[in-house]
């Protein structure tokens, strides 16, 4: 047991800190799905009550599991949308558990499909793509997804073997054997991945206490757009948390700058931005997701961060001065201040 714990330690485990910008991408993908699941559970609900009054009866248990449904969607957007404030230390764990609640529904329905309403393949189907949609869309640990789908199993093997017989029953668990299989192999790859862009933290600096400089392999790295420094020096200051289109635009242009005239400025910026760190091999370092911008502060090297850190050497080489060129910047340097004096 000891070896098979190592083992899967080696291969498969990430530390929370290094996870905390995959869970980032997590909550931005349930703050894109929840608003259709959201207005799904409202048709349904509409259609539900629409057969009522024509048909007469109700089906209370349809009532019941789709207003659950309807709510626990609006839930997760609200919970998403609080759940950017997290620290990075419980970001991944907190900004993650919206995906299990929503496995754990998808399930859900996959057994009510199968049971209550007495429709067997929609059961199974939706069952299927629990799995698949998951390992699409989300970042997540493979022993909890391989947990949860075998509950799921455990639920529907009597109805599918008595449904569909024996191949039913053994396509469904391949299902699962290949889905959990995936999950293994996609954190697998993950894992490598985050030990690549760690080794890039070496080459890749950014330079904050007087004016803000980004350096790759000791050269500053330079934009074609004045604008495309500041934009990125305002994304490290955010330390990871993302930024929205209307954000960026007034920091950049001012308070009243109109995001319809300033957009297509804004989209040259990340053009620009994109096309420098393509060019240096800069890679999962920028990054823009659903109207939202921020950057991975696990694989940079800053004295802003070793500051916040605690680091002392950091303190001592702060001078009062924080990326002096922007004005945004000088409250946080009375706020860094502060934090000297305190």
């Amino acid at each position: 047991m000891s070896k098979l714990r190592t083992f899967y330690q080696n291969r498969y485990l990430i530390s929370r800190l290094d996870l905390a910008d995959s869970g980032e991408t997590n909550r931005l993908h349930i703050l894109f799905i929840s608003p259709f699941l959201f207005a799904f559970g409202i048709i349904d609900l509409i259609v539900l009550l629409t057969l009522q009054i024509t048909r007469g009866g109700v089906n209370t248990a349809s009532f019941i599991y789709f207003g659950a449904f309807t709510v626990m969607s609006a839930g997760m957007f609200v919970y998403a949308q609080w759940s950017k404030k997290l620290s990075r230390e419980k970001a991944y764990i907190g900004k993650t558990i919206p995906f299990y609640v929503l496995l754990a529904t998808g399930l859900v329905a996959a057994v009510y499909n199968f049971y209550i309403l007495n429709q067997p393949f929609n059961g199974v189907l939706v069952y299927c793509l629990c799995g698949f949609l998951s390992l699409i869309a989300f970042s997540f640990s493979p022993l909890c997804f391989l947990f949860t789908m075998t509950i799921g199993l455990g639920f529907l093997i009597p109805g599918v073997y008595a449904h569909f017989g024996l191949t039913g029953l053994l396509d469904t668990i391949l299902v699962t054997v290949v889905t959990s299989c995936c999950a293994f192999y996609r954190r697998r790859v993950e894992k490598k991945y985050i030990m690549l862009l760690k080794k890039q933290m070496q080459s890749l600096e950014a330079k904050t206490f007087g004016n803000f400089t980004l350096l790759y392999e000791g050269s500053v790295v330079k934009f074609s757009r004045t604008k495309s420094t500041e934009l990125l020096a305002y994304l490290i200051y955010k330390n990871g948390s993302s930024v929205k289109t209307k954000e960026l635009i007034s920091v950049l242009w001012g308070d009243h700058a109109d995001s319809a005239r300033y957009g297509a400025s804004l989209r040259n910026l990340i053009v620009d931005i994109k096309k420098s760190f393509a060019d240096r091999e800069i890679q999962n370092f920028f990054i823009a997701e659903y109207n939202n911008f921020r950057i991975n502060p696990e694989i940079i090297r800053c004295d802003y961060y070793d500051f916040l850190s605690g680091d002392k050497e950091a303190i001592k080489n702060f001078a009062g001065e924080f990326m002096n060129q922007y004005s945004w910047a000088e409250d946080v340097a009375s706020f860094l201040e502060r934090k000297v004096l305190s």
